[in-house]
Formats: structure tokens, C-alpha cells, sequence
């Protein structure tokens, strides 16, 4: 497997020996592998519950159990070719397999390439072609799709790859991955495990635009974000973590997320929906100590927690990241679900940012918090590149220790994300306070210019949520002869609200004491907003709605 380890890595820009070499003394980088990682937690206690499966029957996985059946697949997988470099495409719902297979693949050195449960055709035959997968992981069946039909048709259409396994249900014409043989035959080479600073998987970009890109991490700055996460975020041996978003996504993921608490020695609940009546019952009934929701599904939690039969006395910490959670919306939580917000403003790239829980009340409701590491380097930058005083608004450009420094396979991209000396264009725009926090102001292609004037999305949402009616808002752009771009707002109103009209929204908005030029020239009432796969609300096809609309074709 020397061959496809070496294009693994040829294809992935790696840290300078200068900054690899100053991270390992600072102590971020301990040489530690996800592998030896799980080896470590089932050697100091091998009877400690890792991973509940409500969905699975109530399966209860102790960490003896997930370190053994991760090395029974491991060898399977490497029985069936499948070792060091090779890309394995991993695409299955929050199911206890999840944490089996990865952990298999990170013992051989292969890479999962993560995909989410809502992709379809057009992203996983991308992913595999793209990565030259060797395999393809699936469920049989999810939320009413199967499949393994959509594993056939990619399968004709990608030659290269070779075996598609099949955890749950009826594998049809795949292999069964329980039926993957656990010793490999005679004469198969002894497995190679990676080393810390080798690649571990391929995470999908949140770019909004076209297929996804994949960002390459290593076993040694993806633990480190793991465990600046715990200290941050007071995870230990005790924590409960209820993973309610897709697990392969890198919020749940490590922040602290599911990877997190097994660092920890915790335990990982998988709920298999996000919804109040799905999670509630499990936090009442596993004593979930903390969780993370996108912003849309923490005010559908904050909605629904007055009125929920269930005891949510455990939960002290509930994380909210992925998107800009508004003030508004942040002054909720404490009230409604009685424990601390803690917000989270990070990117799969790399830089994660948390507000700390001993953060004053307001500093909590109204920042996105500050970097995990000392070693994190932030910029804030005009047009120009040149960098802002404190307290001004501009382009958000970081580099440090678990921030990739490019795109697997992407040369062009990386000429234009990155700067010459390293430094990722996260395409933000924040300000800085005095304190080192940072206020995200909205992404860059959220602003919006009417006429000249600069109008940030945000902003006007946070008014917009002050609404006694409105459940939640979206600002963006639409295409104005004259202007350019007007200010289009997408309003959900509050179940059982008081009805309201656009122009009463309008008058609520300019009594608030915003400038004319910001107050929605359109307000249009919706049911729902369209979402990503992670459940954020999707600007993209906000944007190209209200181009449509604005459209007199």
C-alpha cells in the first residue's frame, strides 16, 4: 500500500518542519494516534459504557467492546485489501457501526472520507472519484432511503471502486459488514499503523458553493483539537455526550463532540433525530451532561423545553455552533433549558473558538468566544490584507496548530484560500474585542450592498428576532435595478403567534432605532428555510430564491 499512502500524501500540504516542529515542544502534538487512542481507554477501563444506540436496540458498547470489535473489522477490511492511503468513503446516520468502522480504518492507516446522510448521487460518486475511493460504507437503510440502490448506480459509474460493505438490514447484492471475515488468510501482509503526524481522514469543506472540498487531517492535530476542546468545555471520564447531528460532521465531531468524550473516556449517546421528542427522553434517561445543536434546532429546543415533560436538570452545558447564533436567540437558553450556553465559532478547516464557561453572562449571549490554543493565530484584514485596528469589522484570516495549511488536491483553490505564508481565508467577517473574543458580523458574500451602503445580514436578523411573532429570520440579497442588491428577509413566525403583516415587521424594525437604508425592503412569511445536511440553514438557496423571484423572466 506504499503507493496509495504516498498519493494520500502528495495530494495534502503539511504544516513547515518549523511549525510542526514548534507545536510538538509546545506540547500540542504528543505523537498520539486515534488507533492507540482507543487501545489506551479500553486498557483503563474496559467496562465502562462508550457508545449507547438507542436506534440499535439499546445497544451499549463498553470501550472493551469497541476496541475489540474495531480490530476484528480492521483485520477483515485488510483481508479484503483495504490498507494503509486507501480512501474509504463512510456514509452512514448516527448508529454505533459509525465508531467501529472508523476506528478500523484509522487502525490500517486508510482514510474515511466523511460523508453526510443527505448526500446523494451527484456528491458521493464526486467523493469517490475524486478520492479514488477503494470502498464505500453504507446503511442498508435510513430514514425511509435505501442505500444501497444509490451504492449500485454509483458503483457502475465509478470503475475504481472495488467493494461497497453494507451495515444493517438485507445487503442485497454488497457485503454485510458483520460478514467481513475477522482473520485474514494465510500469506497477507502483517498491518502497518500509521504514525501521529500521517493523515487520518478527509473531512467535507461547509463551503457553501458547488461539491463540497476535503480537508485533509492528521492523527496528531485533530487530537489536539480534541483535547483543547475537553479542557474548554469541562469534559472528563464523567461527561455524557448526546450526539444529536450527523456524527460524521466535524462539529459533533470534535468539538468536543463524540471523538471528544471518547478522548475522555465518556460516554457517547447517538440520537437518531434531533428533534425535542426524540432527545429529550434520552437526556432524562441517559443523564446527558452535554450537547451541540445548529442554530435553527436550538430555538426549536428553547421552544419546546417549558413544556417538556422530561427532566433536563443534567444538562449543564449546551454547545451551539456551525452558524452565527444571533444575541437574541442566546438569551434563551439559561431561561428556558436552565444550563450554560456555551457558543462555539469554528470551521472544519481547523480554528475553533468557545466562549469559556466562566465567561460573564453577556459576554456569552453576545461573542463567539475565543481560540482553543495559545499557538492560534488570528488576523483581522481589510480588502487589502492589511490588518485592523481592534474593534474594527473585517476578513477573518487564522493559521495554527490544527488549521490545514490546504485542500487535499486542490492547488488552485489553495492559491486563492490561502495567504503566502500560510494563513487560511476563512472568508468571515468579525470584529475583535478588547478581551479576545470575536464577534462574528456574518460571511462575506452575506453582506449586503444596497446602493453603496453596507448592509451585514446579521444584524438585521438579531431585530428581526426581537419580535415577539418571529420564531427565526434570514437576510440576504436580491437582485434591484437600481440599487444594485435590496434587503430580502425570509421570516418563520412563532406557532400560535398573533398574526403580522410585513409592514408591521417594517415598523417594528425602524422603531428599534436602525437606519433606514438596513430596515427590509421585502419581507416575505415562510413555513421553513431549506438546510444543509447538518441541518444549517442553507443562504445559498435563500440567495438563489430570491433570485429567482427578483427574476421578471
Amino acid at each position: 500500500m506504499t503507493d496509495q499512502y504516498t498519493y494520500a500524501h502528495t495530494h495534502a500540504p503539511a504544516w513547515p518542519a518549523e511549525f510542526a516542529e514548534r507545536y510538538r515542544a509546545a506540547g500540542w502534538w504528543r505523537g498520539e494516534t486515534f488507533g492507540q487512542m482507543l487501545r489506551d481507554r479500553a486498557a483503563a477501563h474496559p467496562d465502562r459504557v462508550a457508545v449507547v444506540d438507542p436506534a440499535g436496540d439499546g445497544r451499549r458498547w463498553t470501550y472493551a467492546e469497541l476496541d475489540r470489535r474495531a480490530d476484528r473489522l480492521a483485520a477483515g477490511l485488510h483481508a479484503r485489501g483495504i490498507g494503509r492511503g486507501d480512501r474509504v468513503v463512510v456514509q452512514l446516520p448516527n448508529v454505533a457501526e459509525f465508531f467501529e468502522v472508523v476506528f478500523a480504518l484509522f487502525r490500517l492507516g486508510a482514510l474515511p472520507v466523511f460523508a453526510l446522510p443527505a448526500h446523494r448521487e451527484t456528491e458521493i460518486r464526486y467523493f469517490c472519484e475524486f478520492t479514488g475511493a477503494a470502498a464505500y460504507v453504507i446503511a442498508a437503510e435510513h430514514g425511509g432511503y435505501d442505500y444501497r440502490g444509490l451504492a449500485a448506480t454509483v458503483q457502475d459509474q465509478v470503475p475504481g471502486l472495488r467493494q461497497v460493505f453494507v451495515t444493517g438490514g438485507d445487503p442485497g447484492p454488497f457485503e454485510a459488514l458483520d460478514a467481513v471475515p475477522a482473520d485474514p488468510p494465510a500469506g497477507t501482509t502483517a498491518r502497518e499503523e500509521p504514525a501521529p503526524d500521517d493523515l487520518a481522514f478527509l473531512q467535507l469543506s461547509g463551503g457553501s458553493t458547488g461539491v463540497p472540498k476535503l480537508i485533509p487531517r492528521t492523527h496528531d492535530d485533530y487530537i489536539y483539537s480534541l483535547r483543547g476542546s475537553n479542557e474548554l468545555c469541562g469534559v472528563d471520564e464523567h461527561s455524557v455526550y448526546l450526539c444529536v447531528l450527523p456524527a460524521a460532521h466535524n462539529f459533533p465531531l470534535s468539538s468536543p463532540g463524540s471523538l471528544g468524550a471518547l478522548y475522555a473516556g465518556a460516554r457517547v449517546v447517538l440520537s437518531p433525530q434531533p428533534t425535542p421528542e426524540v432527545a429529550f427522553p434520552l437526556i432524562e434517561s441517559e443523564r446527558v451532561t452535554l450537547t451541540g445543536l445548529v442554530p435553527p434546532l436550538a430555538l426549536v429546543w428553547t421552544d419546546a423545553a417549558p413544556d417538556t415533560p422530561h427532566d433536563l436538570s443534567s444538562l449543564d452545558v449546551l454547545l451551539v455552533g456551525g452558524a452565527k447564533f444571533s444575541e437574541e436567540a442566546a438569551r434563551r437558553v439559561r431561561p428556558t433549558l436552565g444550563c450554560t450556553l456555551q457558543q462555539v465559532f469554528g470551521m472544519a478547516e481547523g480554528l475553533v473558538n468557545y466562549t469559556r464557561l466562566d465567561d460573564p453572562e453577556e459576554t456569552i449571549v453576545t461573542t463567539q468566544g475565543r481560540p482553543i490554543s495559545p499557538d492560534d493565530e488570528i488576523r483581522v484584514v481589510d480588502d487589502q490584507d492589511h490588518d485592523l485596528p481592534v474593534g474594527e469589522t473585517g476578513h477573518l484570516l487564522t493559521r495554527g496548530p490544527y488549521t490545514i495549511r490546504g485542500y487535499w488536491k486542490a492547488p488552485e483553490h489553495n492559491a486563492r484560500s490561502f495567504t503566502a505564508d500560510g494563513f487560511y481565508r476563512t472568508g468571515d467577517v468579525v470584529r475583535l474585542t478588547p478581551t479576545g473574543h470575536l464577534v462574528v458580523e456574518g460571511r462575506a458574500k452575506d453582506q449586503i450592498n444596497r446602493g453603496g451602503e453596507k448592509i451585514a445580514a446579521e444584524e438585521v436578523e438579531n431585530h428581526l428576532l426581537a419580535h415577539p411573532s418571529v420564531h427565526d429570520a434570514n437576510v440576504v440579497a436580491e437582485p434591484d435595478p437600481y440599487l444594485g442588491e435590496r434587503t430580502l428577509a425570509y421570516v418563520i413566525l412563532r406557532s400560535g403567534a398573533e398574526p403580522v403583516t410585513s409592514v408591521a415587521v417594517k415598523k417594528f424594525i425602524r422603531a428599534r432605532g436602525l437606519a433606514a437604508y438596513k430596515v427590509p425592503d421585502r419581507v416575505v412569511f415562510v413555513d421553513a428555510f431549506p438546510q444543509t445536511g447538518v441541518g444549517k440553514i442553507s443562504k445559498k438557496d435563500l440567495r438563489s430564491a430570491a433570485t429567482g423571484a427578483a427574476d421578471p423572466s
